[in-house]
């Protein structure tokens, strides 16, 4: 069965697609028309689902529960860094220890002991993750409200957040995973967390993301990294074009050994960075390049199409330019055959001409507009639309005309009026035995 046509794109949905693929990266059109139909067009949500496909993170606006937050740990490039807890010094140091250890051990297994059956009776509700950026929120009050507001600037996003942001500003981004029951939490935060130096580089360095591992937030994000001890320090970027870590600090670091790390990182993975800044502005060039090609290209195609539409228009007038010629030209013909006919008719109406003896003649000379001379006889009792016929029929005679007489000056009216119902005939117009009138032409009037 042949497979069903797919159907054409709004101008709404083409935008969200080219917006798409230039977020994703993704060269292929039907993959990224696919994963946008998955998705009901919605693109936030496509873009952070593709870059979670990417990074193994499960998307912020449907989290599958059973999948927790991965990105790249496995490259074997990834720098570690861990403070051992100093060893008791002297006797009285390791009496304590010794003295201490039975009831540490005691305390810490009976707890995961506790832990570990609580979850069979009622599964951990932080591996539910239902208002990410309330925990993260709820976590920074916590936070400033037990060690002050004195602190390195926290991102207010869900931790997918922080990576897109990251990912797309090609920043480095500093996850602290805060463990509640850990002895070293306080001292860490109060000490070097919140340590000027310390503030100053993370604030104009990086992105840094926090959280409670109490919190669902932070419990899903310590599921992906892996954390082995507190306080717990990763630091993330965009690498081989994937978010990667690329180091770990874990323990009671001191501020001057934690911005020296924090610094060799930097140091270490900044040519990654460059070199992805070269090729984003690279295929931001070639965007843009094909962007100004496809303008060039849409400015040709209309300049054509206005051509082409001038050129249609213009045959179209210059047709029915000649058809309007050729329509008068016919109607000119038309006219003159139908004059012709009626001056055919006139001449074949008209009374003889009397004898030059017959008393009641009258000898008319007719001047005509050509400055020729015609001169017929007529009788006086005829009516003056006879004169009118007789010159109507003749060859020379223009198409509209009127006939004057020159002692009185006066027009004949030859033809019905509202004055004249009847024209009168020649004996009741005045004429004499012998006559000169002169046609005049009315045609151009």
């Amino acid at each position: 069965m042949a497979a069903p046509e797919e159907r054409e794109l709004s101008a709404e949905q083409t935008e969200k697609l080219l917006q798409f693929q230039d977020l994703t990266g993704i060269e292929s059109m039907d993959q990224c028309r696919h994963t946008l139909e998955q998705h009901n067009w919605n693109i936030e949500a496509a873009v952070q689902d593709r870059l979670n496909e990417q990074e193994g993170v499960p998307s912020v606006f449907n989290p599958p529960p059973s999948r927790p937050l991965q990105v790249n740990t496995a490259d074997h490039r990834i720098y570690s860094y861990v403070v051992s807890r100093p060893q008791p010094r002297g006797l009285l140091g390791w009496g304590y220890y010794l003295i201490m250890l039975p009831f540490r051990f005691t305390y810490y297994t009976l707890l995961d002991i506790f832990r570990f059956a609580l979850r069979f009776i009622r599964p951990d509700p932080r591996s539910r993750v239902t208002d990410p950026v309330g925990d993260i929120v709820s976590f920074i009050h916590m936070f400033e409200e037990k060690f002050g507001r004195i602190h390195p600037v926290f991102y207010q996003g869900t931790y997918s957040q922080a990576l897109n942001d990251a990912k797309r500003e090609l920043r480095f981004l500093l996850v602290y995973l805060h463990g509640d029951d850990h002895q070293d939490t306080d001292e860490f935060c109060r000490n070097t967390l919140c340590a000027p130096e310390v503030i100053t580089l993370i604030n104009t360095r990086m992105l840094f993301w926090a959280c409670s591992t109490n919190k669902p937030e932070g419990y899903r994000v310590s599921q992906a990294l892996r954390e082995n001890t507190y306080p717990f320090l990763a630091m993330i970027m965009l690498k081989d074009r994937r978010m990667t870590v690329v180091g770990r600090l874990e323990g009671l670091i001191q501020p001057d050994d934690l911005i020296n790390q924090l610094t060799f990182i930097m140091d270490a993975n900044q040519t990654y960075l460059v070199s992805e800044r070269l090729e984003r502005e690279e295929r931001n060039q070639t965007q843009v390049l094909r962007q100004q090609q496809d303008e060039a290209y849409l400015a040709s195609l209309r300049a054509d199409q206005e051509k082409d539409r001038k050129k249609k228009e213009e045959r179209e007038k210059k047709k029915r330019k000649e058809e309007e010629v050729q329509q008068q030209k016919l109607a000119e013909e038309r006219r003159r055959r139908t004059l012709q006919e009626e001056k055919e008719r006139k001449s074949e109406c008209l009374p003889p001409e009397p004898h030059p003896d017959d008393p009641e003649s009258v000898k008319i000379v007719f001047k005509m507009p050509n400055d020729s001379r015609v001169e017929r006889r007529f009788h006086f009792t005829q009516s003056l639309a006879v004169i009118h016929d007789f010159l109507f029929s003749l060859k020379e005679s223009p198409e509209k005309f009127q006939i004057e007489a020159n002692f009185p000056r006066r027009v004949l009216p030859c033809l019905p009026t509202e004055e004249w119902p009847n024209p009168p005939t020649l004996q009741e117009a005045g004429l004499s035995h012998t006559e000169v009138l002169f046609v005049q032409d009315l045609t151009d009037d």
